[in-house]
């Protein structure tokens, strides 16, 4: 009996030690995490994708502001910076696209007046000044009727200054406490002077002391030009510049030159921008051997075939280069830009090195025209390279996106499966445990007794 009662209570110990050392969350929770390596897998890979198309499109960012900037050099009009100079400080003036160089030569006969009105008589704020409830503003040989509500001085500021009057009205007080009704044309120039009278045309206030409106004007060669602000446009072809009232009666030159610098400082952006391309490119393409680590676009053709070919454009393909305008590659692969050169080429014959830029007539391209052409294939929307790349990627994340949505699915089935599996072994231990020490207790009861 001894015997029997210790190998029921063995059995009943190694049941109780399965029972208590066994965990169906634990233990799913760890097959689950093998269960689903392949979907991490798949995680791991749609990250990666994701990283790719971020950095494409990085990338094709930069190449299509680069596509715009050589657009620019790639058209005369884009040529066409020229400078301008006054003698006078009195006259400020700028070029805009257009001008023709060379020197002009004008007088400042009057500078631009606006129109206006000092009434001759005075009154208080509150006085009624108009006959009737309007007046009659006559603008450039056009009368418009303006109410007046009340008629009173103050009614009348506030009807003129009112938008769409072209006029402004002021109050000025006099020594007695009365007010001088001022009013003013808001435009300068002849064509906006005015009349103001009551309805029935009798005079406002007793009538007004008049400042004609004028126009602006200068002498140039044997003509008088006038303007209706002291800003004077197209007179010098292309130019714009502005008289000050302290320049009448002066002689002025203005000088239209080249503006060599602004060109060359075009052109050495482009050259800069292009070499900052081709180092992200070689940045994202390059084999790291000592971490053994390639760059995120390693491998891309796309990529590889984008950077020979902003290469190769500082040859114009007839067996000639740029290096006498001051552009070359170095031998790492980069462009060299000798701004030097340049403005000596430019200043000595600015057509000819405009040509080594643009496209012409014949068909033959120029450096930033075969810039912008490679930038443009690269960067298009619809047909660029790095384009129909970024799509891709995007097609395999979708793809990827999917097929781990798919295995959501699998693995909750799955979990579901193990769960109740082991739910099921755990209570069936649990019941086997209780069966355990219930057959222990009475099998010790039986041995009790037989003693």
């Amino acid at each position: 009996m001894t015997t029997t009662s210790s190998s029921t209570s063995s059995v009943s110990s190694l049941v109780s030690g399965l029972v208590s050392g066994f965990d169906p969350t634990t233990l799913v929770t760890q097959l689950m995490t093998v269960e689903a390596q392949p979907q991490t897998n798949l995680k791991t890979k749609l990250t990666t994708e994701n990283s790719t198309i971020s950095t494409l499109q990085s990338l094709n960012t930069q190449v299509a502001a680069l596509a715009t900037q050589a657009k620019a050099l790639a058209t005369s009009s884009g040529w066409g910076n020229l400078s301008v100079s006054s003698s006078s400080s009195n006259v400020a003036a700028s070029a805009t696209t257009g001008t023709v160089a060379g020197t002009y030569n004008f007088s400042v006969d009057q500078t631009a007046q606006a129109h206006k009105l000092a009434f001759a008589t005075s009154a208080a704020g509150t006085d009624t000044v108009v006959s009737g409830s309007s007046v009659t503003l006559t603008v450039n040989g056009v009368a418009k009727s303006i109410s007046t509500g009340t008629g009173t001085l103050d009614s009348l500021v506030s009807a003129l200054n009112a938008t769409g009057t072209g006029v402004s009205a002021s109050k000025l007080k006099l020594d007695d406490g009365s007010y001088r009704l001022n009013v003013t044309a808001n435009a300068t120039g002849a064509a906006a002077a005015f009349t103001l009278t009551n309805a029935d045309g009798s005079d406002l206030l007793g009538g007004a002391n008049v400042t004609q409106g004028r126009d602006a004007a200068i002498t140039i060669g044997g003509d008088t030009i006038h303007s209706a602000s002291n800003t004077f446009t197209g007179v010098v072809p292309g130019a714009t510049f502005t008289v000050s009232s302290a320049a009448v009666g002066s002689t002025v030159d203005l000088t239209v030159a080249r503006d060599t610098s602004t060109t060359t400082a075009a052109v050495k952006s482009l050259v800069d921008n292009v070499n900052t391309l081709l180092a992200k490119i070689d940045s994202l393409t390059a084999y790291d051997t000592s971490t053994k680590a390639a760059g995120a676009l390693s491998g891309d053709a796309s990529v590889s075939a984008l950077r020979d070919s902003l290469l190769d454009a500082v040859y114009p393909g007839d067996g000639t280069s740029l290096s006498s305008i001051g552009i070359q590659t170095d031998r790492d692969g980069k462009l060299v830009f000798d701004s030097d050169a340049f403005t000596a080429a430019y200043n000595a014959d600015p057509a000819a090195v405009q040509a080594k830029f643009t496209a012409s007539t014949t068909g033959t391209t120029g450096f930033a025209d075969r810039i912008q052409k490679i930038a443009a294939g690269a960067s298009d929307t619809y047909t660029g390279t790095l384009t129909s790349t970024i799509t891709n990627h995007q097609t395999t994340a979708r793809r990827l996106t999917d097929d781990i949505a798919d295995w959501d699915v699998r693995l909750a089935a799955k979990k579901t499966s193990l769960t109740t599996l082991y739910t099921n072994l755990a209570t069936t231990l649990s019941n086997l445990n209780s069966q355990s020490t219930w057959l222990s207790s009475q099998i010790d009861s039986l041995s009790s007794s037989s003693s």
